[in-house]
């Protein structure tokens, strides 16, 4: 069996459409979007339009991420990043935010061997695989993970940095991210999950994009569209949007 695995697209629809050509040419049998769907400005609505025609055509199987559950968010003078949940909102079809923040945080897929999450099985927000800015301790990840039943591959994301570990007979897998990359290189991330009967392999993939092109729509129409532009050239941080 194999799985493609992509989240945290930050609505970046030049990313996410390069991803998809990469993935199709892999033809998988089952396709997981690990959820911050939207969350980013480089053609949010057409990265949604995108993934609501993945999910039509191949039946993705969907998760939410931390800022899906934002976008859910009733906006008031108190609520965090408001003027960006705003402006998302305002080019979002009505009910986006709401159907995203709907999702499940997990779910389970090749009977019950792969549970897909964005941060843990029950949370969006908490990290498995991070201590803080340094890798966790097994022991700590084992107590995140809680009871996974008979999986054997956790599949996460909302670090946005790739990442493998076995621990005893589970492998966990954090997919990276197909935008807003961290470590320097702004290729778009995504892992080919292939395997069956306990027996996994994890193939990281890096696409490279038109990231100009999605830095100048930034600039162009994003809240904040500089410094997201700047972000998706260098793959770096600059700061929160």
């Amino acid at each position: 069996m194999k799985i493609a695995v992509f989240g945290d697209v930050h609505g970046n629809r030049f990313a996410l459409d390069a991803v998809i050509q990469d993935i199709e040419r892999h033809q998988p049998d089952a396709w997981v979007n690990l959820g911050d769907q939207l969350f980013g400005g480089a053609d949010p609505a057409g990265a949604w339009q995108v993934q609501q025609e993945l999910k039509a055509k191949y039946g993705v199987l969907e998760v939410r991420g931390n800022t899906d559950e934002r976008l859910g968010q009733e906006l008031t003078e108190k609520t965090e990043k408001r003027e960006m949940l705003s402006w998302l909102h305002g080019v979002l079809p009505e009910g986006t935010g709401a159907y995203v923040a709907g999702l499940p945080t997990s779910v389970i897929l090749a009977n019950g061997e792969v549970i897909a999450a964005h941060g843990t099985p029950d949370s969006a927000w908490t990290y498995l695989l991070l201590d803080g800015k340094a890798w966790a301790g097994d022991d700590l990840v084992r107590q995140r993970l809680g009871g996974i039943g008979s999986a054997r591959v956790v599949l996460v994301g909302h670090s946005h940095q790739e990442h493998v570990r076995q621990i005893g007979s589970v492998t966990i897998v954090n997919a990276g991210a197909v935008s807003r990359q961290k470590d320097g290189s702004p290729l778009a991330r995504w892992v080919l999950l292939e395997g069956g009967d306990g027996s996994w392999n994890v193939a990281f993939r890096r696409v490279a994009y038109d990231v100009e092109a999605a830095a100048r729509w930034a600039e162009q129409y994003a809240h904040k569209g500089a410094q997201e532009a700047a972000q998706l050239r260098s793959g770096l941080s600059h700061g929160k949007s």
